[in-house]
């Protein structure tokens, strides 16, 4: 055990400056740490940096400008030289030491040429962080405002006797494991909140303290944060440094969480609308433009918004007592948000949950909980103390001048709110809107989406807020027309009038004229008609003009879904994805828990059958049970039936459970991912020795998901043995296009109605239909109205859909030719592009821009 108080020496001679006057964001706001910053503003020539302390140096920057240094005792310190001299590339800084040597205090590690420094602009003081301050505590610092080498400067004392050990134990001992890796950034729009998020949720399970450096900035991992503070961009490369006794594994944990982008990635669409007030000088009074967030036509009455927070005093009633009552708000926030995680997870609301797992783990942020602390400890409130430590943090992402990044500031300002509240012992009731009321706000938080989504309103149009927050994330997952950034004149507009918002256009109308008001009801009715014809006749069967009939099944994940789907219209289920049931678990679901799960599904739907896909996971959703190595291209290596029959046991248990549900007659089986016969034939042989072993005589029918290129070739040797086909077209078109489907930037490039995809798909129908075998198309393809022709032209006769558009979809089918559908999705296999493909299909039928609007 080391000692558990240290004391550190100034490094070199100059006026001290506090860290919070660091010019830098970062190492103002402690995001690295706590410390100090000595500045030889007075100097010239060449400045010594010398080690305040005995110790080793564990890390040596290649730039030459930082270095960290152990202390016996465990304590370490980043000593930097300079701001953004990372820039500098080692000119002007002689290093005096080596990676690994041990020194004394007061020994030379680096000298630095300050007039350089000068010359380039950069900050010539020299910054002390304390990077492992959760162990250990500046309990005091000097009086002094100018310091010489030498001087008595901060004290450190140990937290915990117990677990101040080094950090960084020497090689030979084999005490402490660590670990390094280099990692580049794959989020759409770079580390903003949800990925940092899944960063610090992905390290969880492992003892280890992970550091992410980038730029000669550092940040803890655990903390999101600290995280979003380093204002890492997509693609940009990072560096990982893991301590502790799970090193490795924590180190692979933050590169899959780094290199893999979450299902609900985008951050905002491609197509987004931009429209300033600034910049419409065209505009009436009673006009105002914004950002279209999420597009759409309504009108309605105004209702304001406000958020209520009462007044927070500054100084506290005891260290303890704030302490507590700061643990207790965070505590409960957190259960609450939990429980907002499952259910949105339940309900397929794949934004939402991602959204508020995100807010979870910001209550969670280490560095938030130490800010806080250190202000508690001083006497102040616990709620003045998360204010002020929420605030910095703000203040920082706002530095960045990253859109993305400062619209994450909304999300801190939301549990910023809510702890608030909780500190106060008020919750207070959701706000009450009519329904169809146009909500107008200064801005939004995520947890205000809740309860204008309950209550129906018409649209959202705030003065401040961007396109990329997550309000806007949400209100398009919703379908609720919004508008943002419309300006401080917004705040005018009272609540009780009549207004109009075109988020087509980016307008809010506030004094519409009587024939604007007109049109716009009009407009707004006959789509509320259209739609109310298209739910009333959606249990009735789609059938085409020349009587050929189609059916329309739903995609689902749950029994919730599937009783959902057949109030919709569903005529059975063409895909159950049966990941929910393994994710998010330490262990495989047993197989009376699958059965349940399946045979709720079944009861659901009411005689109805379902498809039942078999477990498609791989290295990029992970499973903690199933151990699997880091995989390059995770999309090309052991997933779906491939992981499945190389853990026999896994699809052993799977099996049997699907085989146990009742009437076995409702359910089917279909594989993803297959590329040959082989793994199919060596399926069926598991199937079938597992019917016999439970005496079923009965035939379970077997099918494949036609989602790679080699199974769509390969359609008629597999037709031979498999009972039916559904195309996956998500998978499909990202491997017949080589183009990563989760890549923000090639999102517009990768359209399912690509020549090459259709071509595909029409092989894989020729080789169904060889042997009498049905196809269906079960991917996004086939809740796009667009494609619907097509796909049937070519021979599909099911199409299984999102449970939402089931209705749409069904209308569509009803006004289309079977032979006509066939004529053009002949005629647009020759064409060259998806661009061509859309605009012939609109040529062709026109109305199914409206259908699709």
């Amino acid at each position: 055990m080391g000692f558990p108080q240290l004391n550190l020496l100034a490094f070199t001679s100059g006026r001290v400056v506090a860290i919070e006057n660091v010019p830098d964001p970062v190492f103002a706001g402690r995001m690295m740490g706590d410390g100090l910053a000595i500045d030889p503003a007075h100097g010239a020539g060449q400045g010594v940096l010398s080690a305040p302390c005995a110790g080793r140096i564990v890390q040596l920057h290649s730039s030459r400008h930082a270095c960290f240094l152990e202390a016996d005792n465990g304590a370490r310190v980043l000593l930097h030289i300079g701001v953004d001299t990372v820039l500098l590339k080692g000119e002007g800084f002689v290093t005096r030491v080596v990676q690994g040597d041990v020194v004394r205090a007061g020994q030379t590690l680096i000298e630095f040429d300050i007039d350089l420094l000068k010359r380039q602009n950069k900050p010539a003081m020299v910054i002390l962080v304390v990077e492992n301050g959760d162990d250990f505590h500046i309990t005091s610092r000097t009086s002094s405002s100018n310091v010489s080498t030498g001087d008595p400067l901060l004290t450190l004392v140990a937290t915990n006797t117990d677990t101040a050990l080094p950090v960084s134990a020497p090689v030979d001992t084999g005490d402490v494991e660590t670990a390094n890796g280099w990692a580049v950034v794959r989020h759409g729009g770079g580390l903003h909140a949800r990925p940092c998020a899944l960063l610090a949720n992905a390290l969880k399970p492992f003892a280890a303290a992970v550091e992410v450096r980038v730029r000669g900035a550092s940040a803890n991992a655990r903390s999101a944060t600290a995280m979003m503070g380093l204002s890492v961009a997509e693609g940009e490369e990072v560096e990982l440094r893991a301590t502790g006794h799970q090193a490795g594994d924590a180190i692979e944990a933050a590169i899959t969480a780094l290199e893999t982008v979450s299902v609900a990635a985008s951050v905002a669409p491609t197509h987004t609308t931009s429209i300033q007030s600034s910049a419409r000088t065209d505009l009436p009074p009673t006009q105002f433009a914004g950002v279209i967030a999420s597009p759409g036509l309504a009108m309605g009455l105004t209702a304001r918004f406000e958020h209520a927070i009462r007044a927070v005093k500054e100084q506290g009633d005891g260290e303890i007592v704030e302490q507590r009552a700061l643990a207790a708000a965070l505590q409960a926030l957190g259960g609450e948000l939990a429980t907002a995680v499952a259910d949105a997870e339940q309900r397929q609301l794949v934004e939402q949950a991602e959204i508020f797992a995100a807010h979870r783990v910001l209550v969670e942020d280490p560095e938030l909980l130490a800010a806080s602390n250190t202000l508690i400890a001083a006497g102040k409130s616990a709620a003045f103390a998360w204010q002020a430590a929420i605030e910095t943090q703000c203040q920082i992402l706002m530095a960045t001048n990253s859109p993305l990044l400062a619209g994450r500031a909304s999300d801190l300002r939301d549990i910023e709110r809510q702890v608030l509240r909780k500190l106060a012992g008020d919750d207070g009731a959701a706000p009450v809107f009519a329904r169809d009321a146009v909500v107008l706000a200064d801005d939004l938080l995520p947890s205000d989406f809740t309860a204008l989504e309950q209550a129906g309103v018409a649209a959202i149009v705030t003065a401040q807020g961007g396109p990329t927050s997550h309000v806007a994330i949400l209100a398009r997952a919703r379908g609720i027309p919004t508008l943002v950034a419309t300006g401080p004149r917004l705040a005018g507009v009272p609540a009780g009038v009549q207004v109009i918002v075109d988020a087509n256009n980016g307008l809010l109308d506030t004094a519409p004229n009587p024939e604007r008001l007109a049109t716009a009801l009009t407009e707004i009715g006959q789509r509320q008609k259209v739609q109310a014809q298209m739910l009333a006749c959606a249990h009735e069967p789609a059938v085409t003009i020349d009587g050929v009939r189609i059916e329309i099944a739903a995609n689902i994940a749950t029994a919730t879904d599937a009783a959902k789907a057949v109030t919709l219209g569903a005529e059975s289920v063409g895909l159950l994805r049966t990941e929910l049931l393994f994710l998010d678990r330490q262990t495989a679901p047993t197989q009376d828990e699958q059965r349940a799960a399946y045979q709720a599904v079944i009861d659901a739907l009411e005689g109805r059958s379902a498809i039942i896909r078999t477990l498609d996971v791989g290295a990029d959703k992970s499973l903690p049970y199933i151990p699997m190595p880091q995989e390059d291209n995770p999309a090309l290596g052991q997933r779906g039936i491939r992981l499945s029959l190389a853990r026999e046991a896994l699809l052993t248990e799977q099996l049997r459970a699907i085989l146990t549900v009742q009437p076995r007659s409702a359910v089917k089986i279909m594989l993803p991912m297959v590329t040959d016969l082989a793994e199919l034939v060596a399926t069926r042989v598991v199937l079938d020795r597992l019917a016999a072993e439970m005496g079923i005589s009965e035939r379970v029918e077997l099918g494949v998901m036609i989602e790679t290129p080699a199974a769509a070739v390969l359609a008629d040797q597999l037709a031979q043995e498999a009972d039916f086909f559904s195309v996956g077209s998500n998978d499909l078109t990202q491997y017949a296009l080589c183009m990563d489907r989760t890549n923000p930037a090639l999102a517009a490039r990768v359209d399912a109605l690509h020549p090459s995809v259709l071509r595909l798909l029409a092989l894989a129908a020729q080789g169904a239909a060889g042997s009498g075998r049905w196809l269906g198309v079960c991917g996004a393809m086939a809740s796009d109205p667009m494609a619907v022709p097509l796909l049937i032209g070519l021979g599909a006769t099911e199409l299984s859909v999102s449970p939402a558009v089931i209705p749409e979809i069904k209308s569509v089918v009803r006004k289309l030719n079977l032979a006509e559908c066939q004529s053009v999705a002949q005629a647009v296999l020759q064409l060259t592009s998806a661009e061509a493909i859309r605009a012939y299909v609109r040529q062709v039928w026109p109305w199914l821009d409206a259908a699709k609007a």
